[in-house]
């Protein structure tokens, strides 16, 4: 757990609301509210970020093949009355979640998280964290099948606002907590994870030329005896170092490169940086090209970088019709390392979000992308969380 930034709003007149926050009582105070060391509100401000991680945690340990009973694990949640019911619901919804992904996969084994507190604000009997959960999902591999290749966990980076409201006798309880998932696939330890909304990229738009139709969707169906006849793309080829590719997005995947802006919808902001990385150069550059599906550039503004750097429908087309950087797979499985998988949620005929596989173990990919920050996320599991998309999957 880690504790940074943090920020305190009191409101006047709460002398013994700061008194109860640093777990003084309000009979030992003897001067002003100023008198309360910063020390013990910080130590408070620790206590409830230990809150927060553990309430945190009992959602992750539901995901995973021997989770705790819905019930039990929602005793260890301190919430209001009506946090307390919307828990033991989510609980009971992960732990399904957690059962699907066994069947498709394997699931998760051990689940361990960690919190980072980046703001606080307190205001008379009510705590406010703004915090990011990171949490690691151990997959089912052993040593040696990670020392082959497979990866050894899932990863997530999420942020949430949890928020506290203290009780009757003092004590502070869980009263809401509010996860950013707008954007993406929902992330693997919240519950709304079928039928994805589509989403407007940001960074994108409607081009200048009519493009057309799209190749059809990526069959899903898996291959016959894939994990034998798996496509090893070399690390480095004429063009492009597809090693580089990969190494940009473990390296990035939470931890944005501050060289970048970081959009709203990042996903294809991410995907554009990992293949720059990699050896694809920029075409264009002149704002009037900006609006152009055919040239792709990034500058130090969003009105000049082009729509094709961060749109995921964009993309699409500068990589595969107009720069031919990249060809259309057959089937979702064929996909491997640096390859680009795609998704129309809803099959309104416009992409929604871009990711990268960034391992491949046995036939099958491990994608990493932005919105909500994700690393190695197999593609079984995606498959089974939006069962209706429709798949773009490209050859890099």
């Amino acid at each position: 757990m880690r504790i940074a930034h943090h920020r305190y709003v009191v409101v006047a007149a709460t002398a013994a609301a700061i008194l109860a926050l640093a777990d003084i009582p309000a009979g030992a105070q003897t001067g002003s509210a100023a008198a309360v060391s910063p020390s013990s509100a910080s130590a408070d401000i620790t206590g409830l970020a230990g809150l927060a991680e553990s309430y945190l945690q009992q959602r992750a340990d539901m995901l995973t093949t021997s989770p705790p009973t819905a019930r039990a694990a929602s005793a260890q949640v301190r919430a209001t009355r009506s946090m307390a019911a919307q828990t033991q619901d989510d609980l009971a919804a992960l732990a399904e979640k957690g059962k699907r992904y066994k069947e498709v996969d394997g699931g998760y084994t051990r689940a361990l998280v960690d919190v980072k507190v980046d703001d606080t604000t307190v205001d008379g009997g009510t705590a406010t964290l703004q915090l990011t959960e990171h949490t690691r999902l151990r997959l089912p591999f052993t040593p040696q099948e990670v020392e082959e290749g497979a990866p050894e966990f899932e990863e997530l980076s999420l942020p949430h606002t949890v928020k506290f409201t203290q009780g009757s006798d003092g004590a502070w309880l869980l009263s809401s907590d509010k996860a950013d998932t707008a954007g993406g696939p929902t992330p693997t330890t919240q519950v709304s994870d079928t039928d994805a909304e589509a989403t407007t990229d940001e960074g994108g738009g409607a081009p200048d030329e009519d493009e057309g139709g799209k190749d059809d969707a990526a069959d899903t169906t898996p291959l016959p005896d894939s994990g034998a006849s798996d496509t090893v793309k070399p690390g480095v080829s004429a063009a492009y170092s597809y090693n580089r590719m990969v190494a940009y997005a473990d390296r990035y995947w939470d931890h944005h490169n501050g060289a970048y802006r970081t959009y709203g919808n990042d996903c294809t902001n991410f995907i554009s940086q990992a293949m720059l990385a990699g050896g694809w150069g920029p075409k264009g550059g002149a704002l009037i090209q900006r609006t152009s599906n055919k040239y792709w550039f990034y500058g130090p503004t969003k009105w000049t970088t082009s729509y094709t750097w961060a749109g995921a429908e964009n993309w699409y087309w500068f990589a595969k019709k107009h720069a031919k950087r990249t060809k259309i797979l057959g089937n979702v499985w064929q996909l491997a390392k640096s390859d680009v998988l795609q998704a129309d949620w809803t099959r309104n005929n416009n992409i929604d979000h871009s990711m990268i596989v960034t391992k491949k173990y046995r036939g099958t990919p491990y994608l990493t992308y932005h919105t909500g920050d994700t690393h190695n996320k197999s593609l079984s599991k995606l498959l089974s969380d939006h069962p209706r998309a429709w798949w773009y999957a490209h050859r890099t």
